[in-house]
């Protein structure tokens, strides 16, 4: 064989391996830079699609307050002194003192308390207490303070009972010039709880058992069953999940637009302050201090009205009950006619929220907010100054808060 032959055989056979050899590099590094790249565009894809956080002038909740009342001592006789009956009326944000006077009541005359019903709508439909509540933790509250009987003896029943208007607040000085007479002569007493303030502020001094008891009754006693409490529960876990941009955090705001027609929210005085505000002016007012308009809103109207939408065209991620309750109690909570399950829902994911936002003074923001405080979530905002009597302090706090006008503060230290 030729050696020219031989050699130009082996120089074509190390060019084809070093062809081999560039092939096989390009192509590891095509993929290897491929992936790299592949990679990085999905991260970025990713990071993308991630909702950019929202701002707002939040604050973090504040540690729980314990019960500072001393535990009431116990009270309770082998028989009977005597009766006391009365009814819950007009939902959870009255039951709460109504039922703290007629513990007192009771406790002070030694008589026993029969189970009060609860009287809702306005044809005031009656309903069994352990419908909304939580029957056990009734009881077990209040052992050793007072005597609860379900029923009233037939004996009693059939007697002649009086009926005795009392203050939702009362002193001892109350009771021994105007209840103990009458229940010397009749010891079967129903009340009828009237409201000369519906300001939650301690507007009479009590001794140390009166307010022990008022604050274990009205902060410890009433508790919802425990159906109602998962539909709650999954309420405020749906409103936390459309708040992913705020770290789970919403409003609360109690609009309620018939009520507020009704009241034609007025100026009073020269000083700008309004007795109301229609959620055209709280959403205005939140935009102003810093909420993001896409900050998740809770309002207690039922229905789409006037009012709300007006706040929805400011803050679109505004809801009603409708838009939050789960599809198989909606029935329930809202085409039942069962008013006060719709109330019971207000109050608590009012109570819950991280910022609530009253639209008028009355007893539903004052209630809310003797909840709120006892839980440490005092993020209690008020677009402006509401009347006099109900205050207000620095910024736009609420002063129940800011001053510590709440009788909550004698309870929860």
């Amino acid at each position: 064989m030729d050696p020219r032959q031989v050699l130009a055989g082996i120089l074509t056979i190390f060019m084809f391996v070093m062809l081999g050899n560039m092939i096989i590099k390009d192509h590891f590094d095509y993929l290897e830079d491929g992936i790299r790249s592949d990679v990085h565009f999905n991260v970025l894809k990713v990071e993308s699609e991630l909702p950019s956080k929202i701002n707002g002038p939040w604050e973090e909740m504040k540690q729980e307050l314990k019960p500072c009342w001393k535990p009431p001592s116990i009270k309770v006789g082998p028989e009977s002194n005597g009766y006391i009956t009365l009814s819950l009326k007009s939902g959870p944000e009255f039951h709460m003192p109504q039922i703290a006077v007629a513990v007192v009541i009771a406790r002070h005359l030694g008589a026993t308390l029969v189970l009060p019903d609860i009287r809702s709508g306005e044809l005031g439909q009656k309903r069994d207490f352990e419908e909304y509540y939580d029957l056990d933790k009734f009881y077990s509250s209040l052992w050793g303070v007072v005597d609860i009987t379900r029923e009233i003896p037939a004996n009693v029943a059939s007697e002649n009972l009086t009926v005795v208007k009392v203050p939702n607040q009362v002193s001892e000085d109350f009771l021994v010039k105007n209840i103990d007479p009458i229940f010397e002569t009749n010891r079967y007493l129903r009340l009828a709880i009237s409201y000369p303030s519906t300001n939650m502020k301690l507007e009479v001094k009590q001794n140390d058992d009166i307010e022990s008891t008022t604050c274990l009754a009205m902060f410890s006693s009433l508790e919802l069953k425990q159906e109602i409490r998962e539909v709650v529960d999954q309420v405020v876990e749906n409103l936390r999940a459309f708040s992913n941009r705020s770290d789970g955090k919403f409003i609360a705001v109690d609009l309620k637009g018939e009520l507020l027609e009704k009241k034609a929210c007025q100026e009073i005085g020269a000083s700008g302050r309004k007795n109301c505000y229609n959620g055209y002016e709280i959403g205005q007012f939140l935009k102003k201090i810093g909420f993001d308009t896409e900050t998740t809103i809770y309002i207690t109207q039922t229905w789409w009205h006037e009012n709300a939408k007006a706040l929805k065209d400011i803050f679109p991620r505004t809801f009603t009950k409708d838009d939050v309750l789960p599809d198989d109690q909606k029935t329930k909570f809202l085409r039942s006619q069962n008013v006060e399950l719709e109330k019971l829902l207000d109050f608590e994911v009012c109570s819950q929220s991280d910022v609530f936002v009253p639209s008028m003074p009355g007893m539903f923001y004052g209630s809310v907010t003797g909840r709120r405080i006892g839980s440490g979530r005092t993020q209690i905002l008020i677009p402006a100054n509401f009347l006099a009597s109900y205050g207000q302090a620095s910024g736009h706090v609420s002063a129940y808060v800011s001053e510590k006008k709440h009788l909550a503060y004698s309870c929860f230290c």
